[in-house]
């Protein structure tokens, strides 16, 4: 049989390559004819009266320019009782030129996805010359060999146009390497990549996917991790769409880019998280490796609702902000997405320099104790097979609390249901592992699952006053007492300046020692999902000034001026798609302290402190539970319906407080493929009752998915130093399960003659 390109391996198309199959440049067209089958628009205008817009057209993309839907859809369609509203006018869908090009268009205000669009709209600019850039768009990028540039190009396309294209730089590896390559020094030889486009790459357009008028829209130096993949034999092809913040469960969406659509239900978005091109682009076959990013989903939701693999390494193992944008500098990290764990793992070992490791000078958070990486290659570790009672003797903590739901809620029911059965069946049964369950109240204990002796609530009340007290303090957004019971145990007790609570006559530090010593049962709230949230912290006002300046500095001294360097410069010189995101930008610039008000919480000392304690009821938990690693569903629910309501009980987000946990511990997360659901039950706006906004109501009516369904994954997590563990489970998991199933609409293309 001939070989195929679509779901294979790494491992696959090296052997394709050395036995004279397909060529890196075969390779590489034939990603970009799937780029130009599959890669267009996926979304529509929402309007006021659902009439067509004039045809309109976009950036150049394989290509051709992107063509944007002339249909729209009445708002009354998606909003009930509109005739009723008496709120702020709504920002309806129009097409609009962009400001970092005013020759082409892109979708603006209200929108909604396409039933069977049979585009994902995943990759936002494509390494070919001629469109690679902005700056350097067309003839400005004419290839060095053809003549000078013409008159009015900018002088740093002398420097651009040197850098070959995907199709360029693989014919170089075909010519220098042929059928033999040395895959020892080039592990990712003929490789296709994409990018979460906030990482720098030299020879694309890297605007962190921002609608943002750039002097010079490429840097002057890659990403330190872009830089290793090169080195590597990697083709650097794409730069994946990235959510510009705020980020939605319906809606994943950059302001140049557009918005992506979920392969399996192109009515619904991506993911939730702003890698959501990564997830798309690696799932529909169009690369086969993207690195993403993540703040508290930005990965694991790509990977978890477009059935691909992930390893996210513990914060920072892998440098993210030394070349890139995040969102919250003490968060962000690299994930990398494939299809399969064993080539995530073949990555994360490209990635590592051979003279200093994975350590960036740029990005002060890769300074991790070097024990907390492994001295073996972690591909030698993702190679379980799935057989009977593989993992029998590993002991394994089942994270409930990633499970539980209001009662009457019907929305998380079918992935939950699936995800235990899941579980209980695979892991422990086939698998053999020994299955240890965590307490929820709203958990319903299975009796066949041995009850953690150590749950995360009891770890948690022995560990909060001794790291972290001042979460005991906390107030709701009543203004009240979160934590009732201590409010009610101590003595009245200054919680913040001019606000004293407590009606008992205990003293503050002598609760938290009966706490700590068990005299005392815990807050009834006192749990992994309550103590997530976090105030905003000001460092993002901090990262983008610090990036662009080192961004100019960079081409300063190569002789170029880059004068985009400050908040104020961004805002001005962007555009964005809704008021509310141009107002959050604004906010930030207006920011002057790294602390937040000083008569309030401070957030930048809660994420450190969090972190700490996070780590600690962990490896508590770990430790006198004799545990191996923990799992946990990643989230409940479905994707999101492209511009429709967010989950009630996530707000805007659609983030459950208890997923954050990995995120804001900086824990080594690794996400497999568990299965599909063909039932769900969206969400729908309801108008408030005094018809000023519209909200989120529950529905009880279900929709059903044609088959395979909608996909979710489970999560494995272990402490730092331990992925060789994890990736042993998961890598067994995964060979035992195979639930990842191609998207059946963006299948293979008819092979070239």
């Amino acid at each position: 049989m001939a070989f195929r390109l679509e779901e294979a391996t790494i491992d696959d198309l090296h052997a394709a390559i050395r036995a004279g199959e397909i060529s890196c440049v075969q390779v590489v067209q034939h990603y970009l004819d799937r780029a130009r089958a599959y890669n267009g628009v996926a979304s529509v205008l929402v309007t006021e009266d659902g009439m067509p817009v004039d045809k309109a057209t976009g950036v150049v993309r394989a290509g051709a320019p992107l063509l944007f839907p002339t249909e729209t859809v009445a708002a009354r369609t998606l909003l009930p009782d509109l005739d009723k509203y008496r709120g702020t006018p709504l920002e309806l869908g129009r097409m609009e030129a962009t400001a970092s090009d005013p020759t082409v268009q892109q979708q603006y205000g209200m929108i909604t996805g396409i039933r069977d669009a049979g585009q994902v709209n995943a990759l936002a600019t494509l390494n070919v010359r001629g469109e690679r850039s902005v700056t350097c768009r067309g003839e400005f990028d004419r290839h060095p060999s053809v003549g000078p540039l013409p008159i009015g190009a900018p002088p740093v396309c002398e420097i651009f146009r040197h850098y070959p294209d995907a199709l360029e730089r693989a014919a170089e590896l075909d010519a220098t390497y042929g059928r033999n390559p040395d895959l020892a020094t080039m592990p990712m030889y003929g490789v296709v990549f994409s990018f979460k486009d906030p990482f720098d790459t030299k020879d694309m357009r890297s605007t962190s996917g921002g609608d943002a008028a750039y002097d010079i829209d490429f840097p002057a130096r890659d990403h330190v991790l872009v830089e290793q993949l090169r080195s590597k034999g990697a083709i650097i092809y794409a730069k994946a769409l990235a959510t510009v913040l705020p980020s939605t469960l319906g809606y994943q969406r950059s302001t140049w880019g557009g918005n992506p659509a979920n392969p399996y239900d192109t009515t619904r978005s991506a993911s939730l998280g702003s890698s959501s091109g990564s997830g798309v682009s690696v799932s529909t076959n169009l690369v086969m490796v993207s690195l993403g990013e993540e703040t508290r989903a930005s990965t694991r939701g790509p990977a978890n609702h477009n059935a691909v693999a992930l390893i996210l390494p513990h914060k920072a193992m892998l440098g993210f902000v030394g070349g890139a944008i995040g969102a919250d500098i003490y968060c962000d990290r690299t994930g990398i997405l494939c299809r399969t764990i064993a080539d995530c793992a073949k990555v994360l070992d490209a990635l590592k320099d051979p003279v200093d490791g994975y350590y960036d000078p740029r990005d002060p958070f890769t300074t991790v104790p070097r024990s907390s990486i492994l001295p073996t290659p972690y591909a030698s570790h993702a190679r379980m097979p799935g057989s009977p009672g593989t993992l029998a003797g590993l002991r394994l903590g089942v994270v409930r609390e990633s499970m539980v739901h209001p009662p009457n809620s019907l929305t998380e029911v079918p992935i939950v249901t699936a995800a235990a059965r899941e579980i209980k069946a695979v892991l422990g049964g086939t698998l053999g592992a020994a299955l240890v369950e965590s307490t929820d109240p709203l958990w319903t204990h299975d009796p066949d699952v041995e009850v953690m002796k150590t749950d995360f609530r009891r770890a948690l009340a022995r560990l909060v006053p001794l790291f972290m007290p001042d979460l005991l303090f906390r107030l709701g957004p009543d203004g009240r007492p979160l934590f009732k019971e201590f409010a009610a145990a101590i003595e009245p007790t200054e919680f913040l300046p001019g606000q004293r609570f407590g009606s008992g006559t205990m003293k503050p530090i002598d609760y938290c020692v009966a706490l700590a010593e068990g005299r005392t049962e815990p807050p009834a709230n006192l749990d992994i999902a309550t103590i997530q949230e976090q105030e905003l912290a000001p460092m993002f006002r901090f990262q983008v000034p610090q990036y662009l300046t080192r961004r100019a500095a960079d081409w300063k001294a190569r002789g170029f001026r880059e004068t985009l360097v400050d908040f104020a410069q961004l805002n001005a010189r962007s555009k964005f798609w809704g008021d509310d995101q141009r107002a959050a930008f604004q906010n930030w610039e207006e920011l002057a302290d790294p602390r937040n008000p000083l008569d309030g919480r401070q957030g930048v000392n809660e994420r450190i402190m969090l972190r700490e304690l996070l780590r600690r009821v962990d490896m508590m938990v770990i430790l006198e539970n004799r545990l191996d690693a923990l799992v946990r569903l990643h989230t409940p629910w479905p994707p999101g319906k492209i511009g429709g309501a967010h989950q009630p009980r996530g707000g805007p987000s659609n983030l459950s407080r208890e997923s954050l946990y990995g995120p804001n511990a900086g824990l080594t997360e690794v996400l497999v493929p568990a299965g599909y659901v063909t039932t769900v039950y969206d969400p729908v706006f309801a108008l408030s009752p005094d018809g000023m906004r519209y909200v989120p109501a529950p529905s009880r009516t279900p929709t059903t998915i044609p088959e395979p369904g909608l996909p979710f994954s489970l999560v494995f997590r272990c402490e730092p130093g331990k992925e060789d563990v994890v990736l042993k489970i998961a890598s067994a998991y995964e060979a035992a399960s195979r639930r990842r199933i191609p998207p059946p609409a963006f299948g293979p293309l008819p092979r070239r003659s």
